[in-house]
């Protein structure tokens, strides 16, 4: 029981929860602009289809765009709202 207080009382699983859901986020957004991509624009028949790099378009926005995209959503989550914290415990110290 006394285990159990001390983990809701460090920071650091306030801060690990933070970051988790800022990940969870950013996989939400990830699979919503996949999807809207891949079958928004691949809805339509294949002699309609617009081509990137030679590439059908839907293709291009839904599976290299977009992983582009999240891979700057990532870093700047990263850099801006992710918390270097100590992993030891604090009795170590």
């Amino acid at each position: 029981m006394e285990q159990n207080r001390n983990k809701q009382d460090d920071p650091r699983y306030r801060i690990a929860n933070r970051e988790a859901w800022i990940g969870i986020g950013i996989v939400v957004v990830n699979f919503l602009l996949w999807f809207g991509f891949a079958y928004g624009l691949g809805a339509e028949p294949v002699e309609d289809y617009q081509y990137i790099w030679g590439l059908p378009a839907w293709f291009f926005y839904s599976c290299i765009a977009v992983t582009g995209f999240i891979f700057v959503v990532v870093i700047f989550a990263v850099r801006c709202f992710f918390t270097e914290v100590p992993l030891d415990e604090e009795g170590d110290r």
